[in-house]
């Protein structure tokens, strides 16, 4: 499965009503009650976290995904460090897209059009609002790829996001194995493990020498927009959910309800290395 196809079935968000979210919240949700929500379950000030938000799960929040974001901050505090996924992966081969595809008399009309990736500017695809709202936050950085960046805000952003390489965005050389050397931790709020962009790590050290695929996306060489090749190896999240049922079994997943949510958290070491074990587990074992 490739993780640049745009897949709608594989983000946390669906579209629920606001009134579906109040009908379903059992109280109003605030920035202090979602911080005392978050330091019970386990997040500390100076953290290095990667957070995967689901703001339609958490309930009603007053303030949204400001509120959100706001609560992270506030628990991790100024010495910590906040990163989310801010992937675009509509920025491919739209012949490669699915759910949905696009007429194939399109593809080559919507490829000479796709605006080359802008840190600044383009938006996340299908991350929901949380992502989206805090790769514009004031002094937020954000990675240079394409398609599998990530933003960060806090003391080490710089040193987890840059450099981030071309070729194998999920691998050594990537802002995962920046997170996984620094004991950092994975945020579950209000999503499933098939999220858990840590996880491609450990595809990546599960499978070392799994064949490559190149992937076109547009990006600015000297100012001018080009369509750039880099190598993007296969990923299957839907093995995420029984890794994290093997992590919780251990004992390894500390969860809580934060706002109406279920809520993970979990060492990004942790994550990997049994996510490694679990991928090269021999069948029936």
């Amino acid at each position: 499965m490739s993780l640049a196809a745009p897949d709608r079935k594989s983000f946390p968000e669906a579209k629920v009503s606001l009134d579906d979210v109040i009908r379903h919240s059992s109280r109003p949700h605030t920035r202090g009650s979602l911080a005392v929500e978050l330091s019970a379950l386990g997040l500390r000030r100076g953290d290095a976290v990667i957070a995967h938000t689901s703001l339609s799960t958490i309930g009603y929040v007053a303030g949204g995904a400001l509120t959100v974001i706001e609560a992270l901050l506030d628990v991790v505090g100024p010495r910590g460090t906040l990163v989310m996924p801010a992937q675009t992966a509509d920025l491919t081969d739209p012949g490669s897209w699915r759910f949905p595809a696009i007429p194939p008399d399109w593809v080559d009309t919507v490829q000479a059009a796709m605006p080359a990736y802008d840190p600044a500017r383009t938006p996340t695809f299908q991350l929901g609002v949380v992502a989206e709202l805090f790769r514009t936050w004031p002094g937020v950085l954000r990675s240079a790829h394409p398609v599998c960046s990530f933003a960060a805000a806090g003391r080490l952003a710089a040193e987890i996001l840059e450099p981030h390489a071309l070729d194998d965005p999920f691998g050594e050389a990537s802002p995962l194995a920046r997170l996984y050397a620094l004991d950092a931790r994975v945020l579950l709020l209000g999503t499933g493990w098939t999220v858990c962009t840590a996880l491609h790590l450990a595809e990546r050290r599960a499978y070392p020498h799994a064949a490559s695929e190149t992937c076109m996306s547009p990006i600015l060489v000297e100012g001018e927009r080009r369509l750039v090749g880099w190598a993007e190896y296969p990923h299957d999240s839907e093995r995420f959910a029984a890794i994290g049922q093997v992590l919780e079994r251990a004992g390894e997943v500390r969860i809580e309800c934060v706002g109406d949510a279920p809520a993970r958290l979990v060492s990004v070491r942790d994550a990997v290395d049994i996510g490694v074990l679990e991928l090269t587990r021999p069948a029936g074992s």
